[in-house]
């Protein structure tokens, strides 16, 4: 017998409406009916203007701030499990919380995992996300996840440049497993910007491990916070001899003065996902940002979670 699958409805968090009404445009299908409360006192209300039950529900939401995206999120999944809903997928393009992933000093939280547990207790059923801080976060959740890879969105981009002399980058010592998954596309050098913090947000001092000169040097980043250490990584690159510096940047977060610092720099541009939705007149504004679309890599892993097939090979790249 052939297999059967169940109906899909697509639902968008207040936070994630714009990707999610892109998801849904190129998976063939209109977003759910959901609306948002909200009381007098800021409490927030989700609910479903339409039957669930039997259905595979996949919920939209970025869990950047404010922090009632996530609650917002967490609410969602309670009311899809007690309408009997027959699958519930979280899709969480931007996992936040995902940099607090470990103890790095005394008495602090292990914020990934605490938000990890939050979501399945709420009752997904599978979490999907995509270029999470630590791959590792992985392991923090009891159910399934499909953790999506960015660079089927960053490479054709990088090679649409046809850069003379490519050199790959990272902005700290973290990153430098991400930097050579990326070289190996282009059989590119990788060279590492190792940086100190005096506290979070403020770096104390930077150098280059690796030549620059008279390269085209590509940064790569998983978060921007507020773009200080991609600036002033660029701005060493540029130093120590480098033709041309951009950044690539899967989430861009972009807090404080992060647009000021983006355009302020000497990064030739900064290249992002629409994983979070970014400030629209800032944006509007900026020379440098260009925005990459997520939605159709989503749409496709929505559609294989579905159809029982494989994630892997959306991620394959020729």
């Amino acid at each position: 017998m052939p297999l059967q699958f169940n109906t899909v409805k697509l639902f968008a968090g207040s936070g994630t409406v714009h990707l999610a009404e892109q998801i849904a445009d190129s998976y063939g299908k209109p977003l759910g009916d959901k609306t948002l409360s909200v009381f007098s006192d800021g409490e927030i209300q989700p609910f479903y203007n339409e039957s669930v039950r039997g259905s595979d529900i996949f919920l939209i939401q970025s869990t950047n701030q404010p922090t009632d995206n996530l609650l917002e999120l967490l609410l969602m999944i309670d009311a899809a499990k007690r309408a009997s809903a027959h699958y519930i997928t979280a899709v969480v393009p931007y996992f936040g919380y995902a940099r607090q992933d470990r103890k790095d000093k005394p008495r602090v939280a292990i914020g990934a995992k605490m938000i990890a547990n939050l979501i399945t207790a709420a009752g997904a059923s599978r979490i999907m996300t995509m270029d999470l801080h630590a791959a590792q976060i992985q392991g923090f959740f009891d159910i399934p996840v499909d953790h999506l890879d960015g660079s089927i969105i960053f490479v054709p981009y990088i090679k649409s440049l046809n850069l003379p002399n490519l050199t790959i980058a990272s902005p700290d010592m973290g990153g430098s497993y991400r930097a050579r998954t990326f070289a190996k596309f282009f059989n590119a050098e990788v060279i590492i910007c190792d940086k100190r913090r005096k506290r979070a947000n403020e770096i104390e001092s930077m150098s280059i491990i690796g030549d620059v000169t008279g390269q085209d040097v590509v940064l790569i980043d998983d978060i921007c916070d507020t773009a200080g250490t991609l600036s002033k990584a660029a701005a060493l690159i540029m130093e120590n001899g480098a033709n041309s510096v951009r950044a690539v940047c899967t989430h861009a977060v972009l807090s404080g003065k992060a647009y000021e610092t983006i355009e302020n720099s000497v990064l030739s541009e900064m290249i992002v996902t629409d994983t979070i939705q970014l400030n629209p007149e800032k944006a509007k504004s900026s020379t440098k940002i260009k925005v990459l679309s997520t939605a159709s890599l989503f749409a496709g892993a929505i559609k294989n979670v579905n159809e029982h097939g494989s994630i892997s090979h959306l991620f394959e790249i020729e």
